[in-house]
This record gives C-alpha cells, structure tokens and sequence, in this order.
C-alpha cells in the first residue's frame, strides 16, 4: 500500500495522538524513501515476525482489518503472541469471489448499466463496482437479478433465502423480501437473491 492508498489516515493519526501511552506503527508496501520519512513509516508489509516483535501485551485486544489471507496469518501472529483469541475480531476488507452454482463460465464484463430502458424504481447503487442503476419493479423480481443484468460479481446459491451464500452488507436503504428467507441474515446484511427495495439502497458490492 502506498501512503496515498492509506485509508483514514490522518483521522486515525490524530485520534492516536489524543490517546495517552499510544503508539503508532506503519508500513508501507509501495512508498518512496521521501514518504517514508514524512510518515514515520516501515517500508514493507506486515508480517508474522514484524508483528510478534512489536511485543504486543498480551492482555490486548487486537482489531484486523484486511483480505481473509492476511487476517488468517495475523491472528495467528496475536496468538503466538499470546493474546486470548477471545479477544481478536476481524473483519473483512475486500470483496468475495464470486460464486455462480450451475453457470458455466463465461468472460467477465466491467460492471455497467442494464440494457434496455432505465427502471422507474429506487435506485440501487454497488459500492464497490461504482455503478447506480434504478431497480425496474417490472423485469427484476430481486436486487440478484439486477446485479446479474449488470454484470456486478455475485455470490448465490439457492435464490430463495435459505442457503444465505448471497449475504451482503447493507450500507443505507430499506428492503423488503420475497419470497421471505427461511432465516432472516443479521443486522446491516440483507440476501440479495430475495431481495427488492423500498428505498434508495446501498449495497457493499
């Protein structure tokens, strides 16, 4: 990661300097000897060694961000460490591959707008593929259909709220479904293979 590619950055550096006894660590993957200095940053990533010793307490609670690789390895390093698992939380920063069940596989398309004339309905927006296309309430029965009419990477397998492979996050907006999932998903998640709008939504996808 280069420091422009540093999410939060100056927000979390001004919090760490509100705290008492903080101490702050970075590292960059991909930055200049220049940006080094002005950051007070370690060239290279994150590693198992690095982290271990860095002589993380062992009564420390640890957040982990990140893709699933790099999270698998970091609690492992808190582990070794000797940090309770009890109190590792992760959370994932990335996408899911996509899982298509039945579908053979085809070339994959840069998500785009849907044919055909434009929907009427709330709009839906895919965060992460950057694209905002109006639900049309008469051709999509679910917001999985819209995705596939805009070649937006999904993941589903039953299409009927019961397997919960389809699970998204929720980042604004209201739905309703239909058919209704045999169990409903947690809180801020939604299954988009059963799944319409009520209002203007925002899916992290």
């Amino acid at each position: 990661m280069a420091p422009g590619e540093h999410p939060l950055a100056a927000e979390a550096h001004e919090l760490l300097t509100s705290l008492p006894d903080a101490h702050e660590h970075v590292f960059y993957s991909a930055a200049t000897p220049e940006e080094l200095r002005h950051a007070h940053a370690t060239p290279g990533r994150l590693t198992k060694d690095r982290l271990l010793a860095l002589s993380v307490p062992a009564d420390a609670t640890a957040y982990v961000c990140g893709p699933a690789p790099f999270m698998t390895d970091m609690r492992q390093a808190l582990t070794d460490a000797g940090i309770d698992p009890a109190n590792i939380h992760t959370e994932l920063f990335g996408t899911l591959g996509a899982i298509n069940p039945g579908l053979t596989d085809h070339p994959a398309r840069a998500p785009h707008q849907p044919p055909g004339p434009p929907g009427t309905g709330p709009l839906v927006t895919f965060a992460r593929s950057g694209i905002a296309v109006p639900f049309d309430t008469d051709n999509n029965r679910s917001v999985l259909e819209l995705a596939d009419a805009c070649d937006v990477p999904t993941r589903w397998s039953c299409r009927t709220g019961v397997c919960h492979t389809c699970v998204t996050p929720r980042l604004s907006g209201t739905i309703t479904y239909s058919p209704d999932p045999l169990e409903p998903p947690a809180d801020g998640e939604i299954l988009i293979c059963c799944a319409r709008p009520c209002t203007d939504l925002v899916l992290d996808m």
